[in-house]
This record gives structure tokens, sequence and C-alpha cells, in this order.
């Protein structure tokens, strides 16, 4: 057995460790880990606009009366069968992007410098940016809604409104513009939407697109 002499022995070790670390397989190796909080990359272009063409703003209208009265016998309906009072049916199909509503003007600011200079944004005025929709949707917006965020467990609101005087501050690298638009934040969603009458009988179902506040802010980009 070889002697290993006093003061040695943390070399032994220190050595151990070393080629431990450098051996080491890759897959053992730590990495960063990746957070869903993590910051989104620059954007490099405008807020894309949505694809649909034929958008309507939308609120919920007057409630119509429900039905309450029950035929007293199954031959008192068109086709013999009760279904129950009349059902305006919306089920929420394929989650979308969030898309930016603007409220106001594009502010633009452009750094001529070799250095990153402090680019400090103001809203300008104040606007409401509701929910929009293409297609025939048969229910209330706020049954829509509730349906898109008990699927999706997202929060969304019927309308949000961007104030003036909110402001936000930004690097802009040198020789880069930074562009920065306020307004609100709405998510894309479709759906089909139908009507169940009290005899059972359907309408067809319609395809419904819409577009739904989630939050306030700004939309940056560089160019």
């Amino acid at each position: 057995m070889g002697i290993i002499r006093r003061g040695s022995m943390g070399s032994v070790i220190a050595f151990a460790v070393l080629a431990g670390i450098a051996t080491a397989p890759a897959y053992a190796q730590p990495t960063r880990a990746v957070s869903v909080d993590d910051p989104e990359p620059v954007n490099t272009d405008p807020p894309a606009e949505p694809e649909e063409t034929d958008l309507v703003d939308v609120t919920d209208p007057e409630p119509e009366p429900e039905e309450t009265v029950r035929p007293s016998k199954p031959g008192d309906t068109t086709n013999g069968e009760y279904c129950g009072p009349t059902q305006n049916i919306y089920t929420p199909t394929t989650k979308g992007a969030k898309y930016h509503k603007g409220v106001g003007p594009t502010n633009a600011n452009y750094n001529g410098t070799s250095r990153t200079a402090r680019s400090t944004f103001t809203s300008e005025v104040t606007g409401e940016v509701g929910v929009s929709i293409t297609g025939e949707l048969s229910t209330s917006v706020d049954v829509m809604i509730a349906k898109i965020e008990g699927k999706y467990s997202v929060i969304l609101s019927a309308k949000l409104t961007a104030k003036m005087g909110n402001s936000i501050a930004v690097d802009t690298p040198p020789k880069k513009t930074t562009n920065a638009k306020y307004g609100v934040y709405r998510l894309k969603n479709t759906g089909t939407s139908y009507t169940i009458y009290s005899n059972c009988k359907t309408t067809a179902k319609k395809t419904v697109t819409s577009y739904t506040p989630m939050k306030v802010g700004w939309y940056l980009w560089e160019s």
C-alpha cells in the first residue's frame, strides 16, 4: 500500500474533483433554467394586424325574455320533442395569438450616438378597446368570454381602457430607432356558435373569430 504524506491528501482530492468535472458527460453539465417569465426578444416589426377584414366591434344587447313555460304535453311542440328553453351555444375551439390594438399615435425615438440611450414614451390619449368578432355570435359576449376563460385558464375583459399619461422607459441601442405604441393586447380565439330551440331543432353552426381584451400595455420594436 502506497504511503500518502501529510499535506498531500488535499491535493489528491482536488485532483479527483477536477478530473471528475473534466470528464463528466455533457448531460451532467449544469444548464441555465428557462423560465416562462424570461423576457421576450426585442421586436423588429410593428404589431401584426388581424387577418380578418370584416371584424366588427360588439357589445351585449338588452337580454331577451326567457322561455319559462314548458308545453303541457309533447304534442304542443312542432315535432313532439321538448329540449327546454331556447339555448344560445358557444364553444371555443382554437386559441390564437395575442394581437395589439393601438390607442393613439405611434411614438419613435432615434439614437444617433455611439452609446446606448434611454428613451421614454408617454401616452397622449385615452381610449377604450372592446371585443371584435367576425361571424354570427348567437350568445352574449359575456358568455363567450366565460367559455374562453374556462377552457384556456386566461383572464379576459369585455373592454379595457388605455389611459393618457402612462409612461415607459427603454434602452435604445446606438444608431437604432425605438418605436412604441400604447394600447390593449387582445387574445384571438376561434369557436362555434348556434342555437337550440325548445323543440330540439338547431341552427347551423357558425364559425366565430373573436379578439378579446387581455391587458393594457406598450408594444415596442426597433428599426
